[in-house]
C-alpha cells in the first residue's frame, strides 16, 4: 500500500547521516517520515489493524511450561524454544531480570530455573549452576513472593501454608465488608477468582516426571513456619498476619457446603466472563487459573469451555525460528490507536484507505452492550469504552478508550461523532473523587487491601493516574471542552497536585517520569493551560535536565525504586519521542534540545518496517514487579515525533493543535 498522501516522494535518507546536536534538514526529516510510516503500513492487518509484540519477562514463557506440566499435556519442540528463549534472557550473574539488563529477582529466577529444569536442563550445567547460585544468594526459593509460591505449592514444591489464606468464600462477601472482590482492580480479580477453586481445591499438578526444585531452598520448606510477610510493615499489615494464622487454624473446620456453593459461584464468574479466544481477562495468569481451575474440577479436555480457555493461551505464544515466547497478553487496540495517530501526523489523510480500514476495525471493537464489572462503582453508566485487547468486554479501560477516541475524531470527526460521543460520556462518567482517573474501574482506593500478606506484589489496586488522567483530558479538551469545565478543571488540578518536586510527573504505565511528564505536557496544552506558567516551565527544566550527551532521552525501569530514580543507562528512541512531544507541546519546538532529540531520531538504526532498534523496556505492567517492551513503541512513537516537528516547523507555529 503506497502512502499517495505524502508530499514528497524523494528517496528516503539512511539513518546516521546527521551529526549530533546538528538540525537535520526538514527534507531529510519529510523522507524518513515517508520511508517510517510505509513500512508501518506494511504491518497493517489485511482487516485494518495492527499488532506488535509484547514482551515481558522469564515468568510468563516459565509459566506456560508449567501449565503444560500441570496438564500433562508437554509439546517438547515448542518447549525447546521456549527454553532457548528464557536462556537467551538469563543474566550474567544466572539470575533472571524482570526487564532487560536489570538486577536479577528471586521470583523470575524460581521460575525460569525450574521451567528449565522441566525440560531436561542438567542442573550441574554452568547456566544451571550460576542461577542455583544467583537464587541462594537472593535468600533461596522461600523468599520468592505469593505468586511464585503458588505455583510451587500447585507442584508440591511448598506447603500450602506458604501461601496466604485465600478462600472462595470471599466470593459470598457483601459489598460493604472491608474485601469485596469489587475493591480490587481488575487485573487482580480476574487473577485470583480461579485461584480461589485452586487454594481450596489443593490439586497437586501431575509432574509425571516427578522434576522438583528442594535444591533451590536454603532451608527445607516443610521446617518453615513463617511464610508471609507483611508488605507495608504497618501495624494494619501485623493485624493481617494475625488474621491470617487465624483462618489458617480454623480453615479444616469451613462448611463443605459452603465451600461448594462459593467454588460455584468463583466459576459462575470465570465462565461468564470466559472471552472466548481471548481469555478470562485477556491476560495470562487468568487464562492459566482458568484452565487449572476447570482441570481440578473435573471438566472433559473437550468440554467447550476448556478447549477455548486452553486456545487463549496457545493464541499468546510468539515464535522466532528456534526460540519462541509467551505474552502476557496483546495488545491490537492500543497498538492500532497510536499507530492511526501517528499516520495521521504523517500525513495521511483521514479518507486514506489505511486509516479508513484502521477506523472501522476500530470502531467494530467499542463496547456499548456490555456492562463490565466497572458498573460496581458507576450504576446506569452506559458503555463506550474500549480493551487493550481483541476482546475483553467486561473490562474496557479508558487509557485506550481516550487514545481510540482521540483518532477517530482526528481522523473522522464527522462519521465518527456518535461513537466518540459515547467514549466521551464513558470516560467523564469513569472519573474518580479526586479529580484523576483509575485505568479500569473508578474508586477503586480501598488502601487498607495494600497490607494485606497476598498483596506483597504491590498490585492489588488500580487508583487514579496521571499518565491516564492525561489522556482523558486531552480527549475532553479535543472534543472542546473547556477548561473552566467541571471534569477538566478537577482533572487539571489533580495534575497540578501529582507534579512532583523535580517538576515532573510518575508514569505509572510507561517508563517512567518521561513518560509521565510528556502525557501531563500534552493535556495542559490541549486544555489551554499557559504553557509559560512556573509548572509548566519547571517540568521543561526537568526534561531538558535529562537530555543525555548523545541527543536522546532515557530511562531505566529501576527507576520505580527510590534508591534507583534517576537512573539511565543509555536513550531510546520511543523515550526520546516522549521527551520530543513533550518539549513541543510546551512550545520548545526551537530550542536546541528539540533539534538535538530530533537529530538523534534520525541517525539511530531502523529495520525494513520503520521500527527503531530499541532492546530496552520502557513499559510497565506493575512497577517494581512486571515491566513490558511494546515492540510497536519504537515505530509509531518516533514517527509521530519527527513528523510532528516537521509539520510544526513548516507551519511556522509553536502551537499542538491536537490532544496528543
Amino acid at each position: 500500500m503506497s502512502v499517495t498522501a505524502f508530499k514528497t516522494s524523494e528517496r528516503t535518507s539512511e539513518p546516521g547521516q546527521t551529526p549530533p546536536g546538528e538540525a537535520p534538514s526538514l527534507d531529510a526529516i519529510e523522507r524518513t517520515v515517508q520511508t517510517v510510516a510505509e513500512g508501518i503500513l506494511k504491518r497493517q492487518k489485511p482487516d485494518g489493524h495492527w499488532v506488535y509484540e509484547l514482551e515481558a519477562d522469564a515468568t510468563i514463557p516459565a509459566e506456560y511450561i508449567f501449565l503444560n506440566r500441570f496438564l500433562d499435556t508437554p509439546q517438547p519442540e515448542l518447549e525447546a524454544k521456549l527454553a532457548r528463549y528464557l536462556r537467551g534472557i538469563q543474566n550474567e550473574d544466572g539470575g533472571w531480570p524482570l526487564f532487560h539488563k536489570g538486577a536479577s529477582n528471586v521470583s523470575a529466577s524460581v521460575k525460569g530455573y525450574y521451567a528449565l529444569k522441566m525440560v531436561g536442563d542438567d542442573i550441574e550445567t554452568p547456566h544451571m549452576k550460576k542461577a542455583r547460585e544467583r537464587i541462594h544468594a537472593l535468600g533461596g526459593a522461600e523468599k520468592a513472593n505469593v505468586f511464585t509460591r503458588f505455583a510451587l505449592a500447585l507442584f508440591g514444591q511448598a506447603p500450602w501454608r506458604a501461601v496466604p489464606v485465600t478462600r472462595p468464600e470471599a466470593l459470598l462477601l457483601p459489598e460493604w465488608f472491608p474485601f469485596h472482590i469489587s475493591k480490587v482492580s481488575y487485573w487482580s480479580r480476574t487473577v485470583m477468582v480461579p485461584m480461589f477453586v485452586l487454594c481450596a481445591l489443593k490439586p497437586r499438578a501431575r509432574n509425571v516426571d516427578g522434576v522438583g526444585i528442594p535444591e533451590l531452598f536454603l532451608t527445607d520448606p516443610e521446617k518453615i513456619r513463617e511464610w508471609q510477610n507483611n508488605p507495608t510493615g504497618s501495624r494494619l499489615g501485623n493485624f493481617f498476619l494475625v488474621l491470617d494464622k487465624i483462618l489458617r487454624a480454623i480453615e479444616v473446620f469451613f462448611p463443605k457446603f459452603l465451600e461448594k456453593k462459593s467454588i460455584d459461584k468463583c466459576m459462575d464468574f470465570t465462565l461468564e466472563r470466559l472471552n472466548g479466544e481471548d481469555g478470562l481477562g485477556a491476560i495470562f495468569p487468568a487464562m492459566a487459573n482458568s484452565v487449572m481451575a476447570m482441570d481440578a474440577l473435573g471438566y472433559s479436555r473437550d468440554d467447550p469451555h476448556f478447549k477455548i480457555a486452553r486456545k487463549s493461551i496457545d493464541l499468546l505464544v510468539v515464535e522466532h525460528g528456534d526460540s519462541a515466547y509467551c505474552q502476557p497478553c496483546v495488545s491490537p487496540v492500543w497498538d492500532t490507536g497510536l499507530a492511526a495517530h501517528a499516520l495521521l501526523e504523517a500525513g495521511l489523510p483521514g479518507d486514506h484507505p489505511a486509516i479508513a480500514k484502521a477506523v472501522d476495525w476500530l470502531m467494530d471493537r467499542q463496547v456499548l452492550d456490555v456492562e463490565g464489572d466497572w458498573i460496581w462503582q458507576r450504576p446506569g453508566l452506559r458503555p463506550g469504552g474500549w480493551a487493550f485487547q481483541y476482546r475483553n468486554d467486561y473490562y474496557p479501560d479508558v487509557d485506550d478508550t481516550a487514545v481510540v477516541a482521540l483518532a477517530l475524531h482526528r481522523a473522522k470527526p464527522g462519521e465518527t461523532q456518535n461513537a466518540v460521543s459515547r467514549a466521551a460520556e464513558w470516560v467523564e462518567g469513569m472519573q474518580c473523587g479526586n479529580g484523576g482517573w483509575a485505568a479500569f474501574d473508578a474508586e477503586n482506593e480501598k488502601y487498607h487491601l495494600n497490607h494485606i500478606p497476598f498483596a506483597d506484589h504491590g498490585a492489588l489496586l488500580d487508583p487514579p493516574t496521571l499518565d491516564v488522567s492525561a489522556r482523558c483530558l486531552s480527549l475532553l479538551a479535543q472534543l472542546g471542552y473547556d477548561k473552566n469545565h467541571p471534569k477538566v478543571a478537577a482533572g487539571l488540578e489533580y495534575m497540578r497536585i501529582e507534579q512532583e518536586s523535580d517538576g515532573s510527573w510518575f508514569g505509572r504505565w510507561g517508563t517512567n517520569y518521561i513518560y509521565g511528564t510528556w502525557s501531563a505536557l500534552c493535556a495542559f496544552n490541549a486544555a489551554g493551560e499557559d504553557m509559560t506558567a512556573p509548572h509548566i516551565q519547571k517540568a521543561v527544566d526537568w526534561l531538558k535536565s535529562r537530555q543525555r550527551e548523545d541527543g536522546g532521552w532515557g530511562e531505566d525501569c529501576a527507576s520505580y525504586w527510590d534508591e534507583t530514580k534517576a537512573l539511565c543507562h543509555e536513550s531510546t528512541p520511543s523515550q526520546t519521542a516522549w521527551a520530543l512531544l513533550g518539549l513541543m507541546a510546551a512550545g520548545e519546538l526551537d530550542s536546541p534540545e528539540v533539534a538535538k532529540g530530533v537529530a538523534y531520531l534520525m541517525r539511530m538504526p531502523r529495520d525494513m518496517y520503520g521500527k527503531w532498534h530499541e532492546e530496552r523496556y520502557t513499559a510497565v505492567g506493575f512497577p517494581k514487579v512486571f515491566y513490558l517492551r511494546y515492540h510497536g513503541y519504537s515505530a509509531y512513537f518516533p514517527l509521530w515525533a519527527l513528523a510532528r516537528y516537521k509539520n510544526l516547523k513548516r507551519a511556522n507555529s509553536r502551537r499542538t493543535a491536537y490532544g496528543m
